[in-house]
């Protein structure tokens, strides 16, 4: 297939979103497919060779982060061409609720069209508002993913819409999998280590549950290191300094894999805003027991197929039980060892090599009814 893919989120700074889409790009070109994918991104920005890119962005608070969309006329223009010129199969957009490229290339749309809903906001004003512009053309999609039971009942409240597919998104489990850990990150018996890395100037991240967890752990572990890994300001890093933690810095995609499957313990005790436990998923990949917060979207990827814990889940921001949870996994390694044993396998069920046929199987899906609803548009398609 000719599969074309909107990123309404600039490349400038790639996040969640950004990466699911070059990850999807990546697997579906691996499979066989013709892939081009159009996104914000400033002219100097670097970007694989089948990326177009549709401009600058404006960065616009939402959901507890910033993300940086591109609207208005001379979008719209670049959007329209993209679609004329690409002759399209299938055109997957990635969160057309968004006020950017996706939302323009919904209502511009030429053929069989998809859309994949990653936001999981309990209250989403934005959302709301746009309502009554957005959910005709969500109406009029031939197909809609959602990437997690969250993520779909986030649409159906606001909107009154759900999704035909819940469809996880992928990940490269390989990549962590054989991540090798960094001596200088690695735990000892008497020294374990405990990790957290993202976007700590982003409050939602839980660093501040961590944090208040440090002197809670040290009373049973005198000698635990607390790595802050990721990207944040010089006054969140002095914040972790004060707290007793290191603080690592940002680090690239590979080490990041590294730093994952360095630590004994591995802490996502975020607060809100996630649609999906994707760090979940890498920390589990790359063997570490992962300690999380109780959030829906954890939840969903938290439990194997028999029902089987594979993290240990804490109450969202509460630093006493976080602290409770990371003290047993250290005290009983052969527990640490089992939780992580069975994440490292649950991960495995969110590869790649899993999830990208199931899309596939959607697009195809959608192909089909777009040609019978739309019959002569497919007609003239072919011809």
């Amino acid at each position: 297939m000719r599969v074309g893919i909107v990123c309404p989120y600039s490349f400038d700074r790639p996040g969640g979103v950004q990466l699911h889409v070059m990850d999807l790009a990546e697997a579906l070109i691996g499979r066989g497919h013709e892939v081009s994918v159009l996104a914000p991104a400033a002219p100097a920005t670097g970007v694989p060779s089948y990326v177009t890119t549709a401009g600058r962005s404006l960065p616009v608070r939402y959901n507890g982060s910033t993300a940086r969309i591109t609207f208005g006329m001379a979008a719209a223009m670049r959007v329209r061409k993209w679609l004329r010129e690409g002759h399209f199969d299938i055109v997957h957009l990635h969160e057309p609720g968004t006020m950017s490229l996706s939302v323009i290339a919904m209502w511009a749309r030429l053929g069989p069209t998809v859309a994949t809903f990653h936001t999981s906001n309990d209250h989403s004003r934005i959302m709301r508002i746009a309502k009554p512009f957005i959910k005709p053309g969500y109406e009029e999609l031939d197909a809609r993913i959602a990437v997690s039971p969250s993520a779909d009942r986030t649409v159906k409240e606001h909107l009154g819409v759900s999704a035909t597919h819940i469809i996880p998104n992928g990940v490269d489990t390989a990549a962590y999998t054989e991540a090798k850990p960094v001596k200088e990150w690695r735990g000892t018996k008497n020294a374990p280590t405990i990790g957290i890395l993202g976007r700590m100037d982003e409050s939602r991240k839980g660093l501040e549950p961590l944090l208040a967890a440090i002197p809670i752990v040290r009373r049973r572990h005198p000698r635990a290191r607390f790595l802050v890994a990721g990207r944040f300001s010089d006054r969140i890093a002095a914040r972790a300094a004060r707290a007793g933690a290191e603080v690592v810095g940002e680090l690239d995609e590979g080490m990041k894999a590294r730093f994952m499957a360095s630590v004994d313990v591995y802490c996502a005790p975020n607060l809100g805003g996630e649609s999906f436990g994707i760090v979940l998923v890498e920390a589990m990949a790359a063997g570490a027991a992962v300690v999380a917060s109780d959030l829906v979207a954890f939840r969903d990827v938290a439990t194997d197929s028999d029902g089987e814990a594979c993290v240990a889940m804490h109450t969202v921001g509460d630093s006493v039980e976080l602290a409770a949870r990371v003290n047993a996994l250290l005290a009983d390694p052969e527990a640490r060892r089992d939780l992580a044993n069975r994440g490292q396998s649950r991960a495995c069920t969110f590869d790649w090599r899993q999830v990208a046929p199931r899309i596939e199987a959607t697009y195809r899906d959608a192909i089909r009814m777009d040609a019978e609803f739309h019959p002569q548009q497919a007609k003239d398609s072919t011809a």
